[in-house]
């Protein structure tokens, strides 16, 4: 770590008045107790190395002492900085998944780990407002419709002042600070603002809608304004960075050339890092010999069905699940596949709180039934539905069992699921029938494509997948598996931190 590297008292002041003036009051507090709040004070020492996500990259659990204990989090990111931030003696700030008090910082499996706080309102109009009522499906193509409601604004506001607050007191002198995901998009800019001796860096996990859909928000430029904080801007697909930088010309008025957008003094950057997974790590799991008899159980379990179809996802509706339902429903009802090939459908519970996904399990299963009330019979149902979360072993053992994966959004930035089941597939069989609108299109090219929207093509692609020969599934297994370890998770970070290291060195006082 650097030697002592906080600002000022006044330094923070005079940034703290500025944003005010910017974003409207701003609080230099964190909640430590809920409904009430402690001030802060930066720290003498810092961080080379700060993470910001919205999640602490562990999960709360309470203990049979009625103690609150912490279990890691399996998660793609917490994968892929993991090692970067022991290395680097790094600091991670996110928050812990409920309503309450934040806890102290605490360190866990090497890694600094600081709490934010959210109030029971704040994880209502934050979170579940602005983040998944507005935010989430209008960078997903408005699939359901956004709300836009200004006090969803203001807590966004807020909470995203809290976040950047507390980077600035985490970091050290002229450290790297790696901000993440569509709910903490002001946060480049504040944080700017209280400390412009760091360099910062933002990736956009979902994507950037184009510009005639981005517009809809009334408060767009003000997002601009706060991504605009970053130095270097990471999208999935180079078509998000280029709406991006529309976006910057459209709402913001700025000139862009290239994939640099030119913001006053300072120049930032817009450009495509696909992210990946640890391939090697999951290809190892499905190596095991418990987790190869796992997967042999599940087709006994099944009735050893000729072909198994595999769908693996949040119940969300980005995911197209009601279209993959109905273009198998009616395959079967065509008689082009029998009850020779079954389908696994796992919807993992997500955001219960929100009406539309309640709305769209209660769909889900009412299709899910139908079908099987049609052509099941007794202990063995076309369709066996499981809306639950699975550890990574029993994924790994579904990926296995599945002749055919099928992951069909409608929009996603890259769905991690079909590099999971590429990377699962050590003897180079199976299929993966891949929606043209994701991320991982671009980048495993022996999928059968499709259109999720296309259900006729869709019902094509599925028998295409489920009678490949033998030989040309075997060739572009090879293909997609080469590409998923020749870019693996690890290249995915270091790609973004290495260009991200090549911006000048900050120059403070420039805006």
């Amino acid at each position: 770590m650097y030697g002592p590297v906080a600002p000022a008292s006044d330094a923070l002041d005079k940034a703290t008045t500025s944003l005010a003036a910017r974003y409207g009051t701003f609080v230099c507090e964190d909640l430590n107790v809920a409904g009430t709040t402690t001030n802060r004070r930066l720290t003498a020492d810092g961080y080379d190395f700060v993470v910001v996500a919205s999640r602490l990259p562990v999960d709360r659990v309470e203990d049979t002492a009625d103690k609150t204990g912490w279990r890691h989090s399996p998660g793609g990111l917490v994968t892929a900085l993991e090692p970067i931030m022991r290395k680097m003696d790094g600091a991670w700030i996110g928050w812990p998944g409920d309503a309450g008090p934040a806890p102290e910082p605490f360190e866990e499996s090497g890694i600094h780990l600081v709490g934010i706080g959210l109030s029971a309102e704040e994880v209502r109009d934050f979170y579940e407002g602005m983040c998944n009522a507005t935010l989430w499906p209008l960078y997903h193509d408005v699939i359901a419709p956004p709300a836009f409601r200004r006090p969803w604004w203001d807590a966004y506001v807020t909470v995203n002042q809290r976040f950047a607050q507390a980077a600035a007191e985490q970091a050290a002198k002229g450290a790297t600070v790696w901000v993440h995901d569509y709910q903490l998009q002001l946060v480049p800019g504040m944080l700017r603002e209280l400390r412009d001796d760091l360099r910062i860096g933002f990736f956009n996990h979902i994507p950037f809608p184009g510009y005639e859909i981005f517009a809809q928000l009334p408060w767009r430029r003000r997002i601009v304004e706060g991504l605009l904080g970053a130095d270097l801007l990471g999208f999935q697909r180079q078509a998000d960075a280029t709406n991006f930088l529309r976006a910057a010309r459209r709402a913001a008025g700025l000139p862009t050339k290239g994939s640099v957008v030119h913001a006053g003094a300072r120049d930032v950057r817009a450009a495509s890092f696909p992210i990946a997974i640890d391939a090697a790590a999951l290809a190892e799991i499905a190596r095991r010999e418990d987790v190869k008899e796992r997967a042999r159980e599940i087709r006994q379990l099944l009735g050893q069905p000729e072909r198994v179809l595999l769908g693996i996802d949040r119940l969300d509706y980005t995911k197209g699940i009601r279209h993959r339902l109905k273009a198998y429903g009616e395959l079967r009802r065509e008689g082009r596949l029998g009850p020779e090939t079954v389908l696994i459908q796992v919807a993992s519970p997500s955001r219960e709180r929100v009406e539309q996904y309640r709305l769209l399990r209660d769909e889900v299963e009412v299709i899910v039934g139908r079908i099987n009330g049609e052509f099941g019979e007794l202990g063995n149902p076309p369709i066996n539905y499981l809306h639950q979360s699975f550890p990574r072993d029993e994924m790994a053992a579904l990926y296995l069992a599945g002749d055919v994966m099928l992951v069909t959004p409608l929009r996603d930035g890259m769905n991690l699921v079909a590099k999971e089941y590429v990377a699962c597939r050590n003897d180079e069989s199976g299929a993966l029938v891949l929606s043209e609108f994701t991320g991982a299109a671009d980048e495993l090219n022996g999928a059968f494509l499709v259109n999720p929207h296309d259900i006729d093509g869709m019902k094509d692609a599925i028998i295409r997948a489920a009678t490949v020969s033998p030989r040309e599934a075997r060739r572009r297994m090879r293909v997609m598996r080469r590409r998923v370890f020749d870019y693996d998770v690890a290249h995915w970070a270091t790609s973004f931190l290495d260009t991200l290291r090549e911006v000048p060195e900050p120059v403070p006082g420039r805006a």
